[in-house]
């Protein structure tokens, strides 16, 4: 499998994902302010979309979306629940693609004082919901799922974007934890983020 990310981006997710499920990845780091791969290619060529990230499996079909990723990593891997729970780690990676996830879109856009306040309110509500939840080592409770890899994702993110999560106790002390984890300091370094 091929896995075609930008360094920091929510392609970062399926990098831990899979570095946590010793998955064996290729990697080809995309320029997407030219839509270029590492490798020399046109990004478009491979990923109409033009974004990350982009899993090019065993086939050579190729998987997007960071939902779709990480539920097709999570199974490789056998960190993804069975039966009801299922459903849940599926609740918990659509709220962060659609509620947290979308809500930085107007942060990378320069945006004027007050859009950027709006978005940041919005993404520390959306955040707090998330805390008010949190109550085991990970967000589904004692076993790591993709789930937790994208919210981490997402955390890095708040501190970039100036962020305050100090009075979220329950993330703060998880994105610590996951900040500790091999597979998340293995996947920032092949990123060059460590």
């Amino acid at each position: 499998m091929k896995l075609y990310y930008s360094p920091g981006a929510c392609s970062l997710a399926a990098h831990i994902v899979a570095t946590e499920g010793g998955l064996k990845l290729a990697l080809d780091k995309v320029n997407l302010k030219e839509h270029k791969t590492e490798s020399g290619h046109d990004f478009y060529g491979i990923n109409p979309k033009g974004y990350v990230p982009a899993l090019m499996l065993e086939n050579g079909e190729l998987l997007t979306e960071n939902v779709a990723l990480l539920t097709y990593l999570g199974d490789k891997a056998g960190m993804t629940p069975d039966g009801e729970k299922r459903y849940r780690l599926l609740e918990w990676l659509a709220f962060i693609t659609s509620e947290v996830h979308k809500s930085f879109s107007p942060l990378f856009r320069n945006p004027s004082p007050e859009v950027a306040q709006a978005a940041r309110e919005k993404i520390l509500n959306r955040l707090g919901f998330i805390n008010e939840r949190l109550d085991g080592a990970h967000l589904m409770g004692a076993s790591f799922t993709p789930a937790d890899a994208y919210l981490y994702v997402m955390l890095r993110w708040a501190e970039n974007m100036k962020i305050d999560i100090s009075g979220l106790a329950h993330l703060d002390g998880f994105k610590a934890r996951m900040a500790a984890r091999p597979s998340v300091r293995a996947a920032l370094t092949a990123e060059g983020l460590a």
